[in-house]
């Protein structure tokens, strides 16, 4: 079995909080240039993974449309990426997708705008992309003819970004979620607290609410900061923050006392500090915030047929998909 210690993801995917910073202000600079140089900032793929970046503007004067055009800042960029990260998990539920498709997708949508700016590649279609990466990688068979049917968007833009997804992601394509390692701990508590029926019960009961915990966790920062399994016990330690089923401070005092333990009771104690910051103090986008950054957004794709091409393809597929009876799920709208 693979081990996170020696994977690419601890190696090349784990930044500290200065260095995640750095990466998405260093993507939003380059698409800041892109649009002043260019008055676009959209670059175009091929299926092949080929990307054809926006040529250079070559009147003398400039035009004065463009000079009007606002990039958005990188806490605009942020709340892009937050409210598709949401979607991620609205369409993995409406497939009743496992929770490790789940967590992969995400990884692979937060690694993607590591490399990239929203407003390079709009992250609509990316999101759709890194589902249909993460079904194939855990191998859960499902069509990319799928998932566009069923959450009515076209599926071509899902195949058309796969390669530039995958090499975005530089095949790092392994990812480790907090899920496992829950069951994991869960497992261990048992033996910790010699549970009987009752408590037993009271530990399901815990795995079910971590488990939700773990999904709140994965749509901060913290899958790029943080290992699986600090993740897991953060999830843990919230939902028996609520639950009381376990003695907590005594059950991290048993991990830090056994062989391979990297750290003291107060430095995880820190960690989990960290995480459960993250999630106390995640931002969603409010409906007013959208509407303002999509206007931005638009402008800045908007001297671009690409984008509009792919929403006349979308509308045929909606169009066609509702001609056709399927049982395909019916999904969220994406927006």
């Amino acid at each position: 079995m693979a081990d996170f210690q020696t994977s690419t993801q601890r190696a090349k995917w784990i930044f500290t909080p200065q260095k995640l910073a750095e990466r998405y202000k260093a993507a939003n600079q380059r698409a800041v240039q892109l649009l002043e140089k260019c008055g676009t900032t959209q670059v175009e793929v091929d299926a092949s993974g080929l990307l054809t970046y926006p040529t250079e503007k070559c009147d003398a004067g400039g035009d004065q449309s463009d000079k009007k055009l606002k990039p958005l800042s990188v806490d605009e960029e942020r709340f892009m990426r937050a409210f598709y990260e949401a979607k991620v998990q609205e369409v993995c539920s409406a497939f009743e997708f496992p929770h490790k498709i789940q967590a992969t997708a995400l990884q692979y949508f937060k690694r993607f705008y590591l490399q990239w700016s929203v407003m390079q590649h709009h992250p609509k279609e990316i999101m759709l992309t890194c589902v249909y990466a993460a079904c194939k990688i855990e191998e859960n068979h499902v069509s990319a003819e799928e998932i566009g049917k069923g959450i009515k968007q076209d599926h071509h833009v899902i195949l058309k970004y796969e390669m530039a997804v995958l090499q975005s992601l530089e095949f790092d394509l392994i990812v480790y979620a907090p899920y496992r390692a829950i069951e994991g701990f869960v497992s261990n508590m048992e033996e910790f607290l010699q549970a009987r029926d009752d408590e037993i019960q009271k530990l399901e009961s815990l795995l079910k609410v971590a488990t939700v915990e773990a999904d709140k966790v994965m749509l901060t920062d913290a899958p790029l900061l943080f290992p699986p399994g600090q993740l897991a016990l953060a999830a843990l330690r919230i939902a028996n923050g609520a639950l009381g089923v376990v003695d907590f401070d005594r059950y991290v005092d048993n991990i830090v006392s056994q062989p391979n333990s990297e750290h003291t009771t107060s430095e995880l104690m820190k960690l989990l500090d960290d995480v459960e910051y993250l999630v106390k103090n995640y931002k969603y986008p409010s409906e007013k915030d959208m509407k303002h950054i999509n206007r931005k957004l638009k402008s800045c794709l908007g001297h671009s047929s690409s984008h509009d091409e792919s929403k006349k393809r979308e509308k045929r597929s909606k169009h066609k998909s509702h001609r056709n009876s399927t049982d395909t799920p019916k999904g969220p709208p994406i927006g």
